[in-house]
């Protein structure tokens, strides 16, 4: 695939487990995920949080065809991992053993990887691996699709490793920008009109609005988009802002 295609993939995130829909657990791996991307100079699109269900974990797989997708939990061997075996199904593949995977798994475990550990090693035909800092069982990908554990301290490597040997030309280059100020005592409604405004004139760019009310009422204006145009943008906020009797302060 040409690199200027990938270029306009969007990014998604996928969390796996029902345990984190029943708040049994706490999903730390988006807010990672989103840190993380910034620091690389890239964004998430899209986000989705399912349960430990083969068809469902199949369908969303398949609904993200085309774009680069994150996906964390349900690699293991235990009854409720169905993530192996779903991407194979999304990606119209066979459920094959990968011979590398076979290899770490044994290396990790020895006697102990049969007869259930090393069913983790089966993957979509066509899988490659991704390294595992931590334990040596990898996460794979396919297609642009990247299947890391539910564990943080394996996934979160996981990532940067995805990033730095898969999208590296990508770094940096979206050149993507988030301004923003605050105000205080002022309600969202009253800025509306302004919003749109600069919304319409300006291309690139999102206009947002964060209000917060403890300690006290206050609210974040930002902008994101591509740095020139939000520095533009912004640039014509606080113009308007300033017109409009607004006071503000830098984020």
């Amino acid at each position: 695939m040409m690199k200027a295609d990938i270029i306009k993939k969007e990014i998604h995130a996928l969390i796996i487990g029902d345990e984190i829909l029943s708040g049994k657990r706490e999903d730390k791996h988006l807010a990672h995920l989103i840190k993380t991307l910034k620091s690389y100079g890239l964004y998430i699109s899209k986000a989705d949080y399912i349960t430990d269900d083969l068809d469902t974990i199949k369908k969303t797989i398949q609904s993200k065809i085309g774009n680069i997708v994150f996906c964390f939990g349900g690699i293991g061997a235990t009854p409720d991992d169905h993530t192996r075996k779903a991407a194979a199904l999304a990606h119209k593949e066979p459920l094959t053993q990968h011979g590398q995977a076979k290899i770490l798994i044994e290396k990790q475990f020895g006697d102990g990887a049969h007869p259930k550990r090393i069913l983790m090693a089966d993957l979509p035909q066509n899988a490659h691996i991704i390294p595992n800092i931590i334990n040596n069982v990898p996460g794979f990908f396919i297609n642009h699709h990247y299947f890391m554990p539910g564990f943080p301290e394996m996934a979160w490597p996981m990532i940067d490793w995805v990033i730095k040997n898969q999208y590296e030309f990508l770094i940096n280059l979206k050149n993507i920008e988030d301004q923003s100020i605050w105000l205080d005592d002022v309600s969202e409604s009253k800025l509306i009109d302004t919003m749109q405004k600069i919304e319409k004139e300006n291309e690139y760019i999102k206009i947002y609005s964060l209000p917060k009310l403890r300690p006290k009422k206050t609210l974040e204006l930002g902008i994101k988009g591509k740095s020139e145009p939000v520095k533009k943008a912004m640039k014509e906020l606080k113009k308007i802002l300033k017109e409009l009797k607004f006071n503000w302060r830098e984020n």
